[in-house]
């Protein structure tokens, strides 16, 4: 194992290894450079779909990794570290799920940011870019919807229904939950011709000064639509990596505090200790396996939705 890895060894190595590489969009640049696909949720769900390759080294946190074993179980899927979590997706427990849906006999919508045990008990999946369309399309006035209170908030602005957040107010992102109008408007003070781009978990306040709202798969697509120069981009800051790379005349502006330090944990290193050693393997049970497999294509049917557009 050597102490400093460059970039194209790992490619090197992955390519000897027969590994498709896929990252998530809050990956560090280096891991993001040397993926053969970089997307959010959505898109690494469809990708993960039409893969040929028998061997998968997945950069993301647990929840993602475990969503691609589901859609591949023959395959091996491969993770850098298994400590790799998301906080808020640990946040909604069966027994909250279970009283929930006693109490108001609604469908329960699922998060794509949720453990395999929570999508088991779940009637319909959804991610950040297809929540809205997906609410809209099931046959009940009133739905549950957890984790992300934010995007359940969101949800009921576009949708007119009754979206009932469980857990509740413990259910959010740290990355987005935080953030504040005024971190925005210092940027606008700075740069006052920018356009605002905002993650739907952001908090309301923060949606209602921003120019878009979307996830990043959408984020990505927003400045073909634009004139504007300059971006505020809402999100996890290495989601401004992605579009510095897409569209180099323009300027991706952050808000430094806005890291997932889970996210962040895979690194050059021990990214090729997991191609060196083939593991951390994804293990899944197949039962959660099959119920997760159901409620992606089951969602991917009842909508294909990756428009873009002003709020």
């Amino acid at each position: 194992m050597p102490y400093v890895v460059e970039p194209e060894m790992l490619r090197q190595l992955a390519k000897e290894k027969g590994y498709l590489i896929m990252a998530h969009n809050y990956q560090i640049p280096e891991l993001q450079r040397i993926a053969d696909f970089v997307g959010d949720s959505l898109q690494l769900a469809r990708q993960a779909m039409e893969t040929n390759a028998e061997r998968i080294l997945f950069l993301g946190v647990d929840f993602m990794a475990e969503t691609v074993k589901a859609l591949n179980p023959e395959k091996k899927v491969v993770v850098p570290v298994l400590c790799a979590t998301c906080p808020m997706a640990n946040s909604l427990t069966e027994e909250e799920i279970a009283k929930a849906k006693e109490k108001y006999d609604a469908p329960f919508v699922v998060y794509v940011n949720s453990t395999a045990r929570t999508k088991f008990l779940a009637d319909y999946l959804c991610t950040s870019a297809n929540a809205v369309d997906v609410v809209r399309n099931v046959p009940s006035d009133t739905v549950l919807f957890g984790p992300d209170k934010n995007l359940a908030s969101y949800v009921a602005e576009k949708t007119g229904k009754r979206v009932i957040p469980i857990p509740g107010e413990l259910g959010y992102c740290h990355v987005h939950n935080f953030v504040t109008t005024a971190q925005v408007r210092k940027l606008l003070e700075k740069y006052p011709d920018a356009e605002v781009m905002v993650h739907p978990e952001v908090p309301e306040q923060v949606r209602k000064i921003a120019h878009f709202v979307g996830s990043t798969a959408q984020m990505e697509k927003y400045p073909m639509a634009s004139s504007a120069k300059t971006f505020i981009v809402v999100t996890e800051v290495g989601m401004a990596e992605k579009l510095r790379a897409l569209y180099p005349d323009r300027t991706f502006l952050t808000i430094d505090s806005m890291v997932c330090y889970n996210m962040k944990k895979n690194n050059l290193r021990n990214t090729y200790r997991a191609l060196l050693s083939d593991g951390p393997e994804v293990v899944l049970d197949e039962r959660l396996g099959e119920k997760i497999r159901k409620l992606v294509e089951d969602m991917l049917k009842l909508t294909a939705s990756t428009h873009v557009g002003k709020k």
